[in-house]
């Protein structure tokens, strides 16, 4: 029972850190049509500010600062990748594919040059440390913190999305942009806004993720950010709560196939990515279910033999 708990307790932790990983990514993705591959890379660079923030200051004010830190680095990086390369790439999906892609790369390398190849510890407040005890098993405090953070996001990005314009305003213009240009609308202070909102999730993201792993290195936000894109696919953009199902689930699921199936954790999420992409129904057709249940009561036709 304690071992269920814990792996429980875990994958809720893991799943909502995919989730603050995934979020800021189906934001931007969902709302401007931008694929950004360099969601990653805006994750490296926080976590390594914060980093350098955390152990200047140190214990929990350091923490506090560090997520301040790492956040608003976050923030200002996609804002200036926005504004100077992104903004002129709207509606051109293979160059923002291959600008974001080539930042991905870039990025951690120069991240690599600047503090070396080998993963850093990242400094872990006392109070956080520790574990406590939840029937019978011993589940580290830091899980409910990411748990706690993931839940007032969620919250957050719902109420920006239903009570606010920019919501609004950034999908009718990701339609028609002429249009709502010349009602007066300035779209593109709205998609400076959408995609600065999304580095500044990443940033947040990159520092939970030191503090879940205890650790950093220059390809981390690359790694991960393979997680969050198996999150977006699986929850199918619907909406941000459906992301966050689909992280939760992904959590789990590694979770529980790393201890019950040997450590093929990492595989078993691929197989639940798989089979929820065959499983959904292309446009204008239904699943596949449906479709096998029409082609067995089809009416069969007559050859020109006479028998069917």
């Amino acid at each position: 029972m304690d071992t269920l708990v814990l792996l429980t307790l875990t994958g809720l932790g893991l799943g909502a850190l995919c989730f603050l990983i995934a979020s800021g990514l189906a934001l931007i993705f969902g709302l401007m049509d931008v694929l950004n591959f360099a969601h990653g890379a805006f994750l490296t660079v926080s976590v390594y500010t914060a980093w350098r923030t955390a152990e200047t200051v140190g214990g929990m004010p350091g923490l506090l600062l560090a997520a301040v830190v790492g956040t608003l680095t976050g923030l200002l990086l996609a804002a200036v990748v926005e504004l100077v390369l992104i903004r002129r790439l709207y509606g051109r999906v293979k160059e923002q594919i291959l600008v974001t892609v080539g930042l991905s790369l870039a990025v951690p390398a120069l991240v690599q040059t600047v503090w070396g190849a080998d993963a850093r510890p990242f400094p872990v407040p006392d109070a956080l440390a520790g574990t406590v005890g939840v029937l019978g098993a011993r589940v580290p405090v830091n899980r409910f913190l990411l748990v706690a953070v993931a839940l007032l996001v969620l919250a957050g990005i719902r109420l920006f999305l239903s009570r606010t314009r920019y919501g609004l305003i950034v999908r009718a213009g990701v339609e028609d942009r002429a249009m709502v240009t010349a009602l007066g609308i300035d779209v593109t202070r709205a998609f400076t806004l959408v995609f600065a909102l999304g580095g500044a999730l990443a940033g947040l993201a990159g520092v939970l993720g030191g503090l879940y792993f205890g650790s950093l290195s220059p390809h981390q936000g690359t790694s991960l950010l393979v997680f969050a894109f198996v999150v977006v696919i699986i929850g199918g953009l619907v909406s941000i709560t459906s992301v966050a199902l689909s992280a939760l689930t992904v959590g789990l699921v590694q979770q529980y196939a790393n201890y019950y199936a040997g450590g093929y954790g990492d595989l078993a999420v691929v197989v639940l990515l798989a089979a929820v992409v065959l499983s959904r129904p292309a446009a204008g057709t239904g699943s596949p279910l449906t479709r096998l249940r029409r082609a067995l009561t089809a009416p069969r036709t007559r050859s020109a033999g006479g028998t069917a």
